[in-house]
């Protein structure tokens, strides 16, 4: 195999990840959301409205709640931010110093995360070829 050959390959499997985490996502959702539970469908839209432009940029707002779900260790809440912070153009080094901020206030037992959040981001980055 040559090397753009592993290359390519490796882009495949690290997309993965990405695809997947979307797909179950979105069909989780689709699978609560069917119910119509009035209080469910409101946690749902705050979320949702929590995160948009206000007093703080939504880019703060998702780098503060990718540090909250590190610290409190959701791997799919930091999958879910990972994916809106590179939509929102946050760079790799904002990024690690988030997450120097999460394994400072969140202590060493975040790191297992941290590993997967990065595996992760570099997915996201392979998927777009930057």
């Amino acid at each position: 195999m040559t090397s753009s050959e592993k290359g390519s390959s490796n882009n495949n499997a690290m997309s993965k990840p990405v695809e997947d985490f979307n797909a179950y996502r979105a069909r989780m959702n689709e699978r609560i959301l069917e119910q119509d539970n009035l209080v469910i469908r409101r946690i749902f839209n705050i979320d949702t409205n929590a995160y948009r432009e206000g007093a703080l940029p939504v880019k703060t707002k998702e780098l503060l709640g990718l540090v909250s779900s590190m610290v409190l260790r959701c791997d799919d809440c930091i999958r879910y931010h990972l994916i809106k912070c590179h939509e929102n153009k946050i760079t790799t080094e904002e990024l690690f110093e988030v997450f120097a901020i999460a394994n400072l206030v969140g202590g060493t037992i975040v790191i297992p995360h941290f590993r997967r959040a990065v595996e992760f981001w570099d997915a996201l980055n392979e998927d777009e070829g930057t």
